[in-house]
């Protein structure tokens, strides 16, 4: 009888426990961060000194003598105080989906439900090799949340959301590099006096002010940076304005653009981190403005507003991406928002068969954010088009004017769209609607229509005509049924389309066309699969059938002229090449590619000097490594070369005698320390033979080139190589020093 006993008190405990926790989940919650940072002043030391003080209160139903804290787990913890008594605490992991973080647990004097403590945390945190989430260098330095660099009670993964609040950061940068994170300059660092999560970047920029923005630009980076800034600047306190008709009164957050070698697209509390390579563009791309549009949202989400419980990431990110994909769409057209849509679709296309009920993933997830920012935008779509924009609108603000937004209040609240929300977000997608080929009969054209999914599908259907003419119907199929529509018309049917709109999450697009455009749902991947298997003509045809429905579609639209480069139609494709760069809002790699396409026109024409113009602004856009590496290669082609200044002559000479001596020492001491770890590592013990030979240098900024090199190379137990690299290099208090290596071409 021992053991129902025993049983039951188990269940019966953990039956209070749960009773006891807050409606989040949470036991903690954080009153307010003050963090002390002392980054290292030399190359050499790569720890950086924090003192983080918590304020948390109790917000559980019962008393709490237990704290937990989460942290990276390069964090060495020295010592932790409560109310100002040292107190000892035990460390353990906690590992999860590939993830680790440290637990630092902590047994207190019982705080009752309400009370609130105050924490002192005091560690080093160690960064072993810069990547996105966290680097220090004397470049600068860069400390975002997901890196968990501070300490919190509850992990960046939980699936109810994770903890915001105010915070104050202290610290003293380097000489000559400014500091930048969210709300205002203050004389010791800054104060974020509405809820967030600490994040520091610091680094090398001349500022520019622009219609209310701060835009962090490249040090030295010339007119063309300042001519983007203007434009980001301008953009970002416009999409600020839009959003605030959706979440009410605009937050009065300074507002802060930031150029970042890594990390670009993180955003809060006004700030958002771009590529730097964005101020060399010659215009904005689409991914740049979609992140600043985002960010404008996150001002609110994220900050003003506290978005949690559970399926908190349907409102932080995809509330979030609906309402920047509806400023996109009010500044450059529906034509253009169209194919922003496209992407995402296509993006949550390719998770969406492994994904869980959107109201419960998570973080942890490795298809959370292609999930829940994706098909979350589609969800507040569809419940726009049912209830109107402006009943949206009106409900986020009256739900959020408390300074919390939940998912569960906003399914209370669009109880008419109740059917949508519970398919959306407490099924996994099921839906597939298919077009049958339109069939020629006395009174019309009949197209036959069949939906697989769980809910009713209100959808356009639309028919093209030989002739040219395109009809629409509108019709509701039944859930797991079959429909059909008939176009009154006496022309010859071409084909026909189903939710034209693309308004419904599904399992499959490519079936939505009959007959099939292409066999793939993604209209991109449809027209570069031909391509790369060199069917240039497959591709032609495909990309042109896209781009009936897509005219804005620059991605498809440079493959199309790439494919009729390969053809030998020069002249047709320089067109294509022209139309992408006149695009109000492409890809950034779309306009490399374009370029690339114009330079080997021009280079087939004999115009060399414009063939080496076009290479260069490719290689200026450092948008995608193919791009670069085929502009390279024309420039080399026509013979173009530059004498290198001596300084970068003597860098090479000395890299290349210190790769040959396999005395990593040498070799570390022309790297940045935390950069090309694995390059340089690769080097020591394993080289033979090492020849480095300039060929150009593009100038970058004021302090970053790129050096294009012939290298002959002779590795231990290898044959000979030879080959193109591209070293990106910087200027350090010690000279030129190795950042990256861009491009490795050695065979």
């Amino acid at each position: 009888m021992k053991r129902p006993i025993i049983l039951a008190a188990v269940l019966l405990s953990a039956a209070l426990a749960a009773a006891a926790q807050s409606p989040s989940g949470m036991v903690w919650q954080v009153r307010s961060y003050d963090l002390n940072v002392t980054l290292p002043q030399t190359d050499t030391v790569r720890t950086v000194e924090i003192n983080a003080g918590l304020a948390l209160r109790n917000v559980s139903a019962g008393p709490a003598s237990t704290l937990t804290l989460r942290i990276s787990p390069q964090a060495e913890v020295g010592s932790v105080t409560v109310g100002g008594s040292k107190v000892d605490f035990s460390r353990s992991d906690e590992k999860f989906g590939g993830r680790s973080l440290q637990r630092i647990v902590l047994r207190i004097p019982s705080v009752p439900s309400g009370g609130a403590i105050e924490v002192n945390v005091a560690y080093k945190l160690s960064v072993k090799e810069n990547g996105p989430l966290a680097s220090v260098s004397s470049l600068g330095a860069q400390f975002l949340p997901l890196s968990a660099w501070y300490p919190t009670p509850t992990s960046w993964y939980f699936a109810r959301g994770n903890d915001t609040a105010p915070f104050t950061i202290r610290m003293t940068p380097p000489a000559g590099q400014t500091a930048v994170s969210a709300g205002d300059a203050t004389t010791t660092g800054v104060e974020q006096k509405v809820a967030g999560q600490p994040f520091i970047v610091t680094g090398v920029w001349d500022k520019i002010d622009a219609s209310g923005a701060s835009v962090f630009v490249p040090k030295g980076a010339g007119p063309e940076a300042a001519k983007r800034a203007s434009e980001l600047g301008a953009m970002f306190v416009e999409a600020r304005s839009f959003a605030a008709a959706y979440l009410g009164k605009e937050p009065t957050d300074p507002l802060k653009i930031v150029a970042v070698r890594r990390g670009a697209g993180f955003a809060g509390g006004g700030v958002v981190l771009v590529d730097e390579a964005v101020f060399r563009r010659p215009g904005v791309d689409s991914q740049t403005a979609m992140n600043i549009a985002e960010a404008a949202v996150r001002i609110w989400l994220g900050g003003s507003i506290t978005a949690s419980g559970d399926g908190f990431g349907v409102v932080s990110e995809g509330l979030t991406r609906y309402i920047a994909t509806r400023f996109i769409e009010q500044k450059y057209g529906a034509e253009v928002s169209a194919v922003e849509r496209t992407r995402q679709r296509s993006a949550y296309l390719a998770v969406s068969r492994r994904d869980t009920p959107m109201g419960i993933s998570s973080p942890i997830d490795d298809f959370y954010f292609g999930q829940v920012a994706n098909k979350g935008a589609m969800l507040w779509r569809l419940v726009a088009r049912g209830q109107g924009e402006q009943r949206l609108k009106e409900i986020l603000k009256a739900n959020s004017a408390n300074g919390t937004l939940t998912l569960a209040d906003l399914r209370a609240a669009f109880s008419a769209e109740k059917d949508i929300f519970d398919n959306l977000l407490d099924k996994t997608t099921d839906m597939n609607l298919l077009a049958g080929i339109p069939q020629q009969s006395g009174s019309g054209v009949t197209v036959n229509l069949r939906n697989s999914g769980s809910i009713d599908a209100t959808v356009n259907v639309r028919l093209w005509t030989v002739g040219g003419k395109t009809l629409d119907a509108p019709v509701t199929i039944r859930a797991q049924s079959f429909g059909e529509v008939t176009f009154q018309t006496g022309e010859k049917p071409l084909k026909a389309e189903i939710d034209t709109d693309k308004y419904y999450p599904q399992t499959e697009y490519f079936d939505d066309t009959a007959p099939r455009d292409l066999g793939e749902g993604d209209p991109l991947l449809g027209v570069k699969r031909p391509f790369d298997r060199q069917d240039h003509a497959g591709a032609e045809k495909a990309a042109r059938a896209v781009l009936v429905d897509l005219p804005r579609f620059d991605e498809v639209r440079v493959l199309l002229g790439r494919s009729l480069i390969a053809l030998g139609r020069d002249a047709d494709a320089e067109l294509e090449m022209e139309a992408v760069l006149k695009e109000k809002l492409p890809a950034a790699r779309s306009t490399a590619w374009a370029m690339v396409g114009l330079a080997e026109i021009a280079q087939k024409r004999g115009r060399t000097t414009d063939a080496i113009r076009y290479a260069e602004l490719a290689i200026a856009i450092d948008a995608e490594y193919g791009a670069s590496f085929a502009a390279r290669q024309i420039r080399n082609k026509i013979g173009s070369a530059a004498k290198p200044d001596a300084d970068v002559t003597a860098y090479f000479a000395a890299f290349d005698k210190a790769a040959s001596s396999n005395r990593k020492a040498d070799i570390d001491a022309l790297v940045i320390p935390g950069e090309a770890v694995k390059f340089a590592a690769g080097l020591a013990g394993s080289t033979e033979k090492w020849q480095t030979t300039v060929r150009q240098v593009d100038r970058i900024d004021q302090n970053t080139i790129l050096v294009e090199a012939n290298i002959n190379i002779k590795m231990l137990n290898k044959d000979d190589e030879s080959g193109l690299v591209v070293f990106r290099l910087v200027r350090s208090s010690a000279g030129w020093r190795l950042l990256n290596v861009d491009i490795f071409e050695v065979r």
